[in-house]
């Protein structure tokens, strides 16, 4: 789990591609601690450390993570933000970020604003449903409040200690962002799903959710 506040922006050293795309990242400050098998907020996706060397760390992508995600097309020079795991007792100054990437927005528009810069961004198809006028929104890993959704379309105000401790403040119209919507959204959502299936299939109360799953799979 983390808060979508980034530590360091790292610069990607190498990409090996073969079955899977493995990754090696130069960083400082995320590698104080790091062992293999740590996770770690690359851009967004969580992936998992599989070395640390002096200076670096090596984290391969499943083929799903790269074909979901901008690091698909990863290549070396790139930059990226790094985030790593909340702990308990933590400050959570961001929002809940779980480092599942839900799919690729596109910037369609960037208009300076005295000291802020607002950038317009075209989410994909199925997920305009979480945009909602000040929740919260992950790209490419950054906690950011939702500006003006309508429909697909949205922007991010970005002030200048976002513009300059991530990559965010190399954004230009037709970039791609890792976007991943507000965690809780999804979990409401599920859960009204939920109790109107249970709604249409007659059952009220506490039988609904895991009571009627439970019911079905007796049944079956």
């Amino acid at each position: 789990m983390f808060t979508g506040l980034i530590e360091e922006v790292g610069t990607i050293a190498e990409v090996v591609r073969g079955r899977s795309l493995r990754l090696a990242i130069r960083a400082r400050q995320v590698l104080e601690g790091m062992a293999p098998g740590d996770s770690i907020a690359v851009s967004g996706p969580c992936l998992t450390v599989e070395e640390v060397s002096p200076g670096s760390f090596r984290a391969s992508l499943l083929p799903e993570t790269a074909e979901r995600t901008t690091l698909g097309s990863a290549r070396q020079g790139d930059r990226v933000n790094l985030e790593r795991p909340l702990r308990l007792g933590d400050r959570l100054g961001g929002h809940l970020v779980a480092g599942h990437v839900d799919g690729v927005a596109e910037v369609t528009s960037v208009r300076e604003r005295g000291e802020t810069r607002l950038v317009a961004l075209l989410a994909p198809a199925g997920m305009e449903r979480y945009l909602v006028d000040r929740g919260s929104v992950a790209l490419d890993g950054v906690s950011l409040t939702v500006v003006a959704p309508e429909g697909r379309r949205f922007s991010v105000a970005l002030v200048g200690a976002t513009l300059g401790a991530t990559t965010l403040g190399e954004l230009r119209p037709g970039g791609r962002v890792n976007m991943e919507a507000d965690l809780v959204a999804k979990h409401v959502e599920r859960l009204v799903s939920g109790r109107e299936e249970a709604a249409d299939s007659g059952v009220t109360g506490t039988e609904g959710g895991l009571s009627a799953w439970l019911k079905e799979a007796e049944q079956s």
